[in-house]
């Protein structure tokens, strides 16, 4: 009975068939094109497993699931050499971070291109 395919939907209500606990089948013809030589492991294998990785931002324990996975490479079309590397708080933090460093170049440029239109026209005057 381990071995049966039994399929759900994710949250996303993604329809995703599932074989043994912590595999997820992989369909090489959804995956994102890659100018690899090589087949990467999954593919190979037929299937995802779920990987346990380190997070670099908390230092935590972590596991990225097989249906995440195949979330990632078939529906997001991610790179199929990129990996987890942070957990959802970190990556929740890290996107937020990267959010205000944008908003704030985004308002310098814009105060720069003032006062130099202010400058201009102040020139223009004389």
């Amino acid at each position: 009975m381990a071995n049966a395919t039994r399929a759900h939907k994710d949250p996303r209500g993604i329809c995703v068939s599932v074989n043994a606990a912590g595999t997820a089948p992989c369909n090489p013809l959804l995956l994102a094109p890659s100018n690899s030589y090589g087949v990467p492991s999954f593919v190979a294998r037929g299937y995802y497993v779920d990987q346990p990785f380190t997070c670099v931002g908390c230092r935590s324990e972590e596991v990225w699931r097989a249906t995440q996975q195949k979330w990632w490479y078939e529906v997001a079309k991610g790179n199929v050499e990129s990996g987890a590397i942070r957990c959802r708080n970190c990556r929740r933090a890290e996107r937020e971070r990267r959010d205000e460093a944008r908003r704030d170049h985004v308002e310098g440029i814009a105060k720069k291109k003032k006062k130099k239109k202010k400058k201009h026209a102040r020139n223009q005057a004389l």
